[in-house]
Parts: C-alpha cells; structure tokens; sequence
C-alpha cells in the first residue's frame, strides 16, 4: 500500500528533475515536459520544486502504477518562474530529501499559484520572437 499523499515540497536540481521526466517517459505518464525542452529552457543552476496535489490511479489502465502529479516550480532561462505539472512515482518521490523549512514551502506554494503556466510563457516567447522578426 502507497503512503498518502505528502503536503510537503521538494526541491531538486537539475539533473535530479530530467531524472525525474525520463521516468515519467518510460512509464508514458501523461503531465510530463520533453526532457530535451527542459534541457533548453531551464536554468541550469537554478533549484526546481515539486508539490504533490493530486493521486493518480488510471482504473482504465491497471497496467499503469499509481502516481503522484506534482505541481512543478521551473525557473527557465529568461529567469521567470513558470509551473507545470509532473507526474511521479510515490517512491520516486519519497526519496529526495526533505531539505525546506515549512516557511519556505509556503513561500513556493504561493509562487506557483501566481506563476504562468508553461503554455502561457511559451507563448509569450513566440510573440516576442515574432515581433522581433517583423520589427524593422
């Protein structure tokens, strides 16, 4: 039987994050980001944080073991901090070390709430690239 789900935060580095989605490619969970987008756009020194928010059972998919989906805090190149969302084995999880003070995993909860989303920072980097290119 799996533990509940944490009220916790996690943080992980890079290498611990792209980890953590080629997991999430081998077992094909769905709320995963292209381990070679996070190679390009992240902050290579930048720490990431997880947040479990939801138990994943595909009832339609027994195949498929339980997950957690965690709420994703990224910084990407351009400094921003945007969310996304992952989806990680229980264990998987269990195993990175609780290493913040409550504070700080409240600071970060409140981050990701006011964060944009991936799609959304996305999409803001297309326009201004557009408009860098049609610009004179």
């Amino acid at each position: 039987m799996t533990s509940p789900l944490p009220r916790t935060v996690r943080a992980v580095d890079t290498a611990q994050l792209l980890d953590l989605a080629q997991e999430a490619v081998i077992y094909s969970f769905s709320q995963r980001l292209p381990v070679d987008w996070l190679r390009e756009h992240l902050a290579a020194e930048a720490t990431r944080y997880l947040f479990p928010t939801l138990v994943q059972r595909l009832t339609h998919r027994p195949e498929m073991p339980l997950q957690w989906r965690c709420q994703q805090l990224l910084t990407v190149s351009t400094g921003e901090q945007i969310w996304g969302l992952l989806d990680v084995l229980p264990d998987t999880f269990d195993k990175i070390p609780e290493t913040l003070d409550t504070a700080s995993k409240k600071d970060i909860v409140n981050r990701i709430e006011h964060a944009v989303t991936v799609r959304e920072w996305m999409e803001r980097v297309a326009d201004r690239q557009s408009e860098e290119m049609t610009s004179p």
